[in-house]
């Protein structure tokens, strides 16, 4: 279970599909599997803000071009 938890936790620290992500395997040791849940919630919860934030950003943007248009 843990080396799925990393896995995931490598998937969401990629910024684009071919970025390759290495963790210390020493990382496996120190942490147990229930904060290993808590930091791929916690990188998921992030990753949804950036997308409300950027998708309210592009809303915004596309309002000020209609404007400009008239």
């Amino acid at each position: 279970m843990k080396e799925e938890l990393i896995k995931e936790i490598k998937e969401l620290l990629k910024v684009t599909p071919s970025d390759k992500i290495e963790i210390n395997p020493n990382y496996l040791n120190y942490f147990e599997e229930d904060e290993l849940v808590d930091i791929k919630n916690q990188l998921l919860g992030r990753k949804e803000n950036i997308t409300k934030i950027t998708s309210n950003y592009l809303d915004e943007i596309y309002e000020k071009t209609k404007k400009d248009e008239l």
